[in-house]
């Protein structure tokens, strides 16, 4: 591999502009060479001047490049001298903190009879949990600064050998012995000692002496992506067999002889098609994210050590897609294999919810549970703090209305529809009149109208958070006034000349405007007057082509409004509503995926602003409240006898020694495990 493509690959992305512009400088080189005056036309004296020239002006790129390295390598040290000094503040404070709660523990009968002293007990667990991982992600912060050391010298070393070579001169190596052998970046040695600081007090404080538990837990992943053959070729496989049994299904829906419900079909299996299109999709996005820099894994928040790749999140779309393949296949052919039709959905869905709800520690576990855990969240939106991955979940959730819809659909049809009793009702499930589906359908943008709202309260900004809740907010009156016009439709057979009609067409009309000029403006960032030359885009840019932003916009714009043709197509009964429905769904799903690019790009440009590459863990100090208890429970004069007797028998307790808190099969829990997306 060439070092340009080796550095690319390895290099930090949100410290990507403060490397050596190796590239820049390479191409300084070639171009030198190719402009150079050949001696038929110039004098030998003509062309030591051009390359005096061309050398002083290459060393002084050399010297700007060196000292920008040099300064930001001196702020990053500092910064982590600084945390490693506070870690270890607070480590003391928590120690101090588990000496009286370990004097505490040992009156049994007295915490039996407080549930509040429990609480605290838990409390003070969690907090070590949380210091555990704050020196993970510490250490992680120190590797990258090690290799970001490592990187430079290495591009130094290579692009002075390179100028001696073409300029056919040995003053690059001169240069380098005499400014970056000596530079700060490279001979400064604090890192390597915070790193076995760190090592030694993980290993001794948190892990009670056992270093192999300790290294496990400070590992650093590979800094440039691994990909398992095995993984490539199940892709493949799985894959390959969809394809196939895709157009087995296409081929045996058209000229099958069998008697099958055409429309019962497609709202039970059109929900399952979506989830494993929208895994691949996921997949792809994850594989762009990766190849263009834009850090992902820190800007959900995951754990570096433990995340989906693409080519994982891809294994399991095929593999569910090929599940998807052979239940349509034994719907169509239900007669021939003697099963009822109706099982066949059913089977699909509970073998997916399965797979997700698995609790073995089998199929990607991590982030199986990682994804519940934020779907948790957004279930209950307003009762805790909002991350970032909790609202791009809620997001494509609302690009999968459907799924939700025709999810309330197949537990209307198992209950009313199926022939198991005498009275079955083949149309109430589809009815609006009820009001369940119109529930279902606002649910995504409840949950994200909720999380603006609690993002308001934490942060007191008007703005955004109160704006973007009013464009969430106007999906509820496109969904009241679709639901009513449906209703009067149903009652009256009147389907578009109507009061509810037109208020249905002009709240849709606000959304789509509305969320449209969000997209462009806040989410993706775009139209910033400080723009330059990126016209109409915003100053800096990730992906390679201006076109994919100008391109993205329309299909954008073009997408919002795709609930025109369901209006005009069929409503008006046109084409059947369910085929409409059909296609515009997969092409919300294609418009997400779009949005995705531009939406983290706009996020990781923000951290690349604050030079932001690991995450910021907090440990959550013992509060007022806390700490008066503690000193309560301490005076009390249960606890005073249980001291004096125990006094020669306390040791000092180990921040390990938490009993069947720390066993080997629970050490990830609590760890902030949103470690899983692998994305």
């Amino acid at each position: 591999m060439k070092f340009a493509e080796h550095l690319s690959a390895h290099i930090t992305p949100e410290w990507r502009t403060q490397y050596i512009q190796y590239e820049m400088m390479k191409d300084l080189l070639y171009e030198a060479q190719e402009n150079a005056p050949t001696e038929e036309v110039a004098g030998t004296a003509v062309i030591q001047r051009y390359f005096a020239k061309f050398e002083e002006k290459f060393f002084v790129t050399s010297d700007k490049e060196l000292e920008k390295i040099n300064t930001f390598f001196s702020e990053k040290l500092a910064e982590a001298q600084r945390k490693f000094a506070s870690l270890q503040s607070e480590m003391n404070q928590v120690t101090e903190q588990e000496e009286s709660i370990s004097t505490v523990r040992r009156r049994r009968s007295l915490l039996r009879r407080s549930r509040s002293k429990e609480k605290l007990i838990k409390t003070r667990t969690r907090t070590i949990q949380d210091l555990k991982l704050a020196f993970s992600e510490f250490y992680l912060s120190l590797i990258l600064l090690q290799n970001y050391q490592s990187l430079n010298f290495t591009g130094f070393r290579k692009i002075l050998k390179k100028h001696d070579k073409l300029m056919e001169t040995d003053r690059g190596a001169a240069w380098r012995t005499e400014h970056v052998e000596v530079a700060p970046f490279y001979t400064n040695k604090q890192i390597d000692k915070l790193i076995g600081d760190t090592e030694a007090v993980v290993t001794s404080e948190l892990e009670g002496g056992n270093r192999q538990r300790a290294m496990k837990r400070l590992r650093v992943p590979p800094l440039g992506e691994q990909q398992t053959p095995w993984t490539t070729f199940r892709v493949g496989l799985f894959s390959g067999i969809f394809l196939v049994l895709s157009l087995v299904v296409v081929i045996s829906a058209i000229f099958s002889r069998f008697h099958i419900e055409l429309w019962p079909a497609v709202r039970m299996y059109r929900g399952s098609f979506l989830i494993v299109f929208f895994l691949y999709l996921l997949g792809l996005n994850t594989w762009g994210w990766r190849k263009f820099g834009v850090n992902h894994v820190l800007i959900f928040e995951i754990d570096p050590r433990h995340h989906l790749s693409h080519s994982e999140i891809l294994e399991v779309a095929s593999f569910m897609g090929v599940m998807w393949s052979l239940s349509v296949l034994g719907y169509i052919y239900s007669d021939v294999l003697k099963i009822p039709s109706f099982v066949h959905p059913l089977v699909l869905v509970g073998f997916m919810l399965l797979f997700l709800l698995n609790p073995l520690k089998i199929f990607y576990h991590r982030a199986r549970f990682w994804f519940l855990r934020i779907l948790f969240r957004i279930f209950t939106a307003p009762f805790h703090p909002v991350n970032f991955a909790d609202f791009w979940l809620a997001d494509q959730l609302n690009s999968l209305v459907t799924v939700l819809l025709d999810f309330e659909y197949m537990i209307c049809y198992f209950i009313y529809e199926v022939e198991w009793h005498d009275d079955p009702n083949p149309k109430i499930c589809t009815s609006w009149k009820y009001g369940i589906r119109s529930v279902m359908a606002c649910l995504p943008a409840w949950f994200r109208f909720a999380q603006c709202l609690r993002r308001y309260r934490d942060t007191k900004h008007a703005f955004p958070h109160l704006v973007n809740a009013g464009k969430y907010s106007t999906s509820f009156f496109v969904i009241a006034f679709a639901t009513l016009s449906r209703v009067h439709g149903e009652v009256t057979g009147e389907t578009h000349s109507h009061t509810f009609y037109y208020l249905w067409i002009c709240a849709a009309i606000i959304s789509t405007c509305y969320t449209f000029s969000w997209d462009i403006k806040m989410d993706w960032g775009l139209l910033d007057r400080a723009a330059g030359e990126n016209t109409l885009l915003r100053e800096e840019i990730v992906y390679p082509q201006k076109l994919y932003y100008y391109l993205s916009a329309v299909q954008n714009f073009f997408l919002r409004f795709a609930w025109v043709m369901s209006i005009s197509l069929g409503e008006l009964g046109i084409l059947h509503g369910e085929l409409v429905g059909s296609l515009l769904a997969p092409l919300e799903v294609y418009r997400r995926f779009v949005w995705n690019f531009f939406r983290l790009e706009n996020e990781h440009l923000n951290n690349c602003g604050e030079f932001r590459a690991v995450r910021d863990i907090s440990v959550t100090p013992l509060n007022q409240d806390d700490q008066a208890m503690l000193e309560q429970m301490m005076d009390e004069e249960d606890g005073v006898t249980n001291r004096r007797k125990d006094r020669k028998s306390v040791k000092k307790p180990q921040l390990w020694a938490d009993g069947e808190e720390e066993e080997d099969d629970e050490e990830d829990e609590g760890e902030g495990e949103e470690d899983t997306l692998r994305v």
